[in-house]
């Protein structure tokens, strides 16, 4: 399984070449990038040359991109919407469709493989609306995307619209044979379960995000800090016809000091050796 580290560790820091230097010391072998404009901002120019002249230079591989959560550089605190490509609101899936394809244009100068999607939020629900809005999304980011180089990849919430079934219908309606699923190990032992999850995805798992939680609330800490059974769920993927890469996603507020982050950034990937 490929290793890669997601910059979402780092979120409260710009991303500079510095972060992706520790992140290939630690044992990754790529990287997904989280589109987050205080953190990596896609909007700028001169932050994209920079790391597209260090991945041009270097080993370590852009594996993919987390599509933004937020337009602004507050995370939402500040009011700024979530980028919902759901939102019964015309006007808000429009601003959430050109934000995502912000970040999408820094194909362009670095080589991303995949981007990560969300559909719409952790309330909502599913309807033969939800399908119709979902097809909408996928179709048009699909077709942005595509020039680009670039696949999708649907990734499993916490809402009804998103369970692995429900993804898997999505997919199937619309016959988008070339979007495939990242896997989120956290979501899904909260809701439907890691084993029930792998079972159902199946080979449409291409990523997988790895974290840890108590099976409550999306914790995203460190796998072995919480309750889900690693073994059990690496033997799962590992098992599948191509092994997904695995994608550490680890929360950024979490007390570890610095220096034992390339540590512990080491163990977790040997979970998948």
């Amino acid at each position: 399984m490929l290793r890669v580290l997601s910059t979402h560790l780092f979120l409260n820091h710009r991303l500079h070449p510095g972060l992706l230097e520790l992140a290939e010391r630690s044992g990754a072998q790529a990287v997904e990038l989280f589109a987050a404009r205080q953190h990596f901002d896609y909007t700028s120019r001169e932050s994209v040359a920079e790391l597209a002249e260090w991945f041009a230079s270097n080993s370590l591989q852009p594996f993919s991109m987390h599509a933004p959560l937020y337009p602004d550089r507050e995370m939402g605190r500040a009011g700024a919407p979530y980028v919902n490509l759901l939102h019964p609101e015309k006007s808000r899936r429009i601003d959430a469709m050109d934000e995502v394809k912000r970040a999408l244009e820094t194909a362009d100068q670095i080589p991303l493989r995949y981007l990560i999607v969300h559909l719409g939020e952790r309330d909502d629900g599913w309807s033969q609306r939800t399908i119709e809005l979902a097809l909408t999304a996928l179709e048009h980011l699909g077709a942005f995307a595509g020039p680009l180089g670039v696949r999708l990849l649907v990734e499993n919430l916490l809402s009804d619209a998103t369970t692995p079934e429900h993804l898997v219908t999505i997919l199937e309606m619309g016959h988008l044979s070339n979007v495939r699923v990242c896997l989120d190990v956290g979501h899904a032992h909260i809701t439907t379960g890691v084993a029930e999850a792998i079972a159902a995805l199946g080979n449409r798992i291409v990523s997988v995000h790895v974290h840890d939680n108590h099976g409550a609330k999306d914790e995203h800490l460190w796998p072995g800090d919480g309750t889900i059974d690693w073994p059990a769920a690496a033997k799962a993927l590992k098992a599948l016809a191509t092994p997904p890469a695995a994608v550490l996603e680890i929360g950024y507020n979490l007390p570890d000091s610095p220096s034992s982050v390339p540590t512990r950034i080491e163990e977790a990937f040997a979970i998948f050796k």
